[in-house]
């Protein structure tokens, strides 16, 4: 069960396959034998359809043993032997996976010696025997017995699959069959469940009816040795997600649970194909069309929230930046370092080479304090499990989730009678007029609109899936401010500076300003905490020191990447970290305090913020926002179509180290 989409013509052990070998079509005296005794009794079929029949939120069922337990043992045993995975990580799963178990035909002689039991298992699975049980039980028709698709995938702490409905071509029942340690029953508080969601139907104004999944999963499976889940893949309405596998507190812990090792075989079954039994013509065509997040009735991109909101604005002239109360009022919330003349050319002239930049220490250290005990004082509060209380306050839920989740604030909608500095953020500096003329000399926008959010990702909850953006470039906004540690974005000498007194810190802002545009190939993708690469080692490190050397650095998500479309549509885009090389990486930054990074936008770019751990020590607090610009046409006259593309967007080929501003080249301040 996960929409991750897999290369065909990978072999298990890393071989060429040979030549493909015919399927051992098995005949109902062969399979039966493969399967617990008794499962295909009809008293014991019409249970579980009836069980299916009135099951929810969408109909699914659960058969608890349902292979002969010496196969299964053996077929683990094999896996564990003989089977390779590779990591993947994209913007919606961290996972282990092998290759596409159709390969076990194609394997030689030697490699096909090695696993006797997946292959009878695998057999057993896509015998017409056992398609049409599941037939029955679903009533969904026939099922193809030739196209088999399924592959073994391990989680382990840290991995888990976001929200989506598996709809994807001609598949047609989805499954996971679970192999977990038979002999150390997996516990439920150890995570990796399948969750399902729950599905409302909302009439829009034209009358169509539009199908969006709740933000909240209803029912909760945990894995189980030998045990079955399936069901119908249904376009718009089978979502469901695997929770993660969570973070133990030591390595006894985890000694002592076998590892937290999810391993299943997981998979689908497809309609017909042209020859078999079922087989309609134009079927899998009209399956394919449904493929896509648009295949639901209606309009469902109504109900996301939350709503774009742009204000427009009138363009500052050059006359209108700044007078003397334009000071007195940003440097009530802005260090004062970035209110002079040679700080903000530094930043224009970086911004304006780079069209991204990373400026730590951004806000008045006082209003700072002030800002960190309030969000402190709110990670304390404990918060509702249920979107609706949550939502009877402030705070609203992001969805669907299969695009995003988080919790949000957007200006007005903060409470009337609640002063708080992150109102006073949203509503009060960002969207000013004193704000967005420091916001002009810092990145030569002419800025036309402004939209505005307060986001709050909680921790074993929130993400936001890769999305794109159309049209002309446009400048975007991320304050963060999550006062916890442990993200990747550490440095304790920065920490320490920051406390010895207000003076040195504002006069160190100009020096550790940079941007977050890659590494040179080979290198390694880059953290916005330092140039080229060289800060996220940095802060892991200094995390190691900090948190004992022994115990190994936890990522706990939360970062926002920023990244190159994939025009292959074939290919998961935000495919980051299933390779040394992640070239496709613009602009790389971690969860952090009091910081804020500006990118020029460009079309086409994708961006997601990723799925934040439980083990991570607080939630993610951020502000982001999205400026529409005027287009330099002058500008683009006289650098042409190359200057045009040189937004964050499209990566360049200069290739240069950033030394920043620091007198000194090899400074580390940041």
């Amino acid at each position: 069960m996960g929409s991750m989409k897999r290369k065909a013509d990978k072999p298990l052990d890393g071989k060429k396959p040979l030549k493909k070998k015919s399927k051992n079509a098995l005949t109902e005296e062969e399979a039966k034998p493969r399967f617990r005794k008794g499962l295909f009794d009809k008293g014991v079929l019409d249970k579980y359809t009836s069980e299916y029949a009135t099951s929810t939120p969408y109909k699914h069922s659960v058969i608890n043993g349902l292979i002969d337990d010496k196969l299964l043992r053996s077929v683990r045993d094999e896996i564990r032997a003989n089977v390779s995975f590779t990591p993947k990580e994209t913007d919606i799963y961290k996972i282990h996976q092998s290759g596409d178990l159709a390969n076990l035909d194609g394997l030689d002689n030697e490699a096909l010696s090695k696993l006797p039991s997946l292959l009878a298992l695998r057999d057993a699975m896509y015998s017409q025997t056992f398609r049409d049980y599941v037939s029955h039980i679903t009533g969904c028709g026939k099922l193809s017995g030739r196209k088999t698709d399924m592959a073994i995938n391990i989680y382990t702490p840290g991995c888990y699959l976001l929200c989506h409905d598996d709809v994807i071509g001609s598949r047609k029942v989805s499954y996971i069959l679970y192999l977990v340690d038979p002999d150390t029953p997996w516990q439920p508080e150890w995570g990796g469940a399948l969750r399902l969601y729950p599905n409302f139907e909302r009439k829009g104004a034209n009358g169509e009816i539009a199908k969006t999944p709740g933000p909240d999963v209803v029912k909760v499976i945990p894995p189980a040795w030998n045990q079955l889940s399936f069901f119908a893949v249904q376009p718009g309405e089978s979502f469901h997600d695997v929770e993660e596998v969570y973070h133990v507190k030591n390595k006894e812990e985890l000694e002592k649970n076998g590892g937290r090792v999810r391993m299943a075989i997981s998979g689908w079954f497809h309609i017909p194909q042209v020859g078999e039994d079922g087989w309609v013509e134009g079927a899998e065509r009209e399956a394919a069309q449904k493929s896509g997040l648009m295949q639901l009735q209606g309009n469902p991109d109504q109900y996301d929230r939350p709503e774009a909101r742009p204000v427009a604005v009138e363009k500052l002239s050059e006359e209108e930046l700044f007078n003397a109360d334009d000071l007195d009022f940003l440097v009530k919330y802005l260090a004062p370092t970035y209110l002079t003349p040679d700080t903000l050319e530094r930043v224009s002239d970086h911004f304006d080479e780079n069209f991204s930049i990373t400026l730590p220490n951004i806000l008045h250290p006082k209003f700072a304090e002030k800002l960190r005990k309030y969000v402190e004082a709110q990670e304390k509060a404990a918060l509702p499990e249920s979107s609706d209380v949550i939502e009877k306050g402030p705070w609203k839920v992001a969805r669907p989730p299969h695009k995003h989740r988080y919790l949000y604030l957007q200006p007005g909608e903060s409470g009337k009678n609640e002063e708080n500095p992150v109102k006073e953020l949203l509503e009060v500096l960002l969207p000013s007029k004193q704000f967005r003329a420091w916001l002009q000399l810092a990145t030569k926008c002419l800025i036309e609109s402004h939209d505005l959010v307060a986001r709050r990702f909680r921790r074993g909850k929130d993400y936001t899936l890769a999305t794109g953006h159309e049209g002309k470039p446009r400048l975007e906004l991320n304050l963060g401010f999550t006062p916890t540690e442990g993200w990747g974005d550490f440095d304790p000498d920065e920490e320490e500076e920051a406390e010895e007194d207000e003076g040195s810190e504002a006069e160190s802002e100009a020096s550790t300003i940079h941007d977050g545009k890659p590494a040179k190939k080979g290198k390694g993708k880059v953290n916005g905490s330092a140039a080229k690469g060289k800060g996220k080692e940095k802060a892991m490190d200094a995390k190691k020191t900090k948190d004992h050397a022994e115990e190994e650095v936890v990522e706990v998500g939360g970062h926002e990447v920023y990244m190159a479309g994939d025009d292959d549509s074939n290919e998961d885009a935000a495919i980051y970290k299933s390779s040394s090389e992640d070239d496709n990486i613009l602009f790389f930054q971690a969860a952090a305090w009091n910081k804020m990074t500006l990118v020029l936008r460009d079309s086409g770019t994708l961006k997601f913020v990723k799925y934040v751990s439980q083990s991570a020590k607080g939630d993610r607090w951020d502000i982001s926002g999205s400026f529409d610009i005027e287009e330099n046409d002058e500008a683009d006259d006289e650098e042409g179509e190359e200057g045009k593309e040189e937004a964050v967007g499209v990566q360049d080929d200069t290739e240069e180290e950033f030394k920043g501003f620091s007198a000194s080249e090899d400074s580390d301040s940041d």
